[in-house]
């Protein structure tokens, strides 16, 4: 009788864990966003090799004290954000025009790690690559929530009730 109510217990925990909610970003937020030409495999590789040449850039976005801040590096680097992209496209003998936008950007709605952030119009850095029609890459500039890390260095995540279930069943 007691195995049945721990079993329970962990289940009903788990469920309760994986329950999507709806959860914002806080108002005073700014997105940034990079959207491949398509889904093809060269198009996405390039989508990464963009992120991955503006890290440096993004990264320093951190040091800013507010959002006033960082929409005034914003500002000031736009030029730089157009020559790393324009360097890169070019590194990889593309053809692509592009075209980097800040201001009110129309983001779909996006689900992860089981949080569901809703669509809408808002103040963000987007690049579109070409036609724009790819998956895209996606984080918070300010507050600094953009997590850009190597591909050789994934993250991974354990569920704690999981690790006990194996331990002990």
């Amino acid at each position: 009788m007691k195995k049945i109510i721990i079993v329970m217990a962990i289940i009903i925990m788990i469920l309760s864990l994986n329950k999507k909610e709806q959860v914002r970003i806080p108002k005073e937020s700014i997105r940034f966003r990079v959207i491949a030409n398509s889904n093809k495999e060269s198009d996405q590789e390039l989508k990464k090799k963009v992120v991955k040449n503006l890290s440096s850039e993004i990264i320093e976005m951190k040091n800013t004290k507010n959002i006033m801040d960082t929409r005034k590096y914003i500002k000031k680097q736009l030029p730089v954000f157009t020559e790393i992209v324009d360097k890169t496209i070019n590194q990889y003998n593309k053809q692509e025009s592009f075209h980097i936008n800040y201001g009110k950007n129309y983001f779909p709605e996006k689900e992860y790690q089981n949080v569901i952030y809703p669509s809408g119009e808002y103040e963000s850095v987007v690049i579109t690559i070409g036609e724009g029609k790819g998956d895209n890459f996606w984080c918070v500039l300010f507050p600094p929530l953009c997590f850009i890390e190597e591909e050789s260095n994934p993250i991974e995540y354990k569920s704690f009730v999981k690790e006990i279930l194996k331990k002990y069943f």
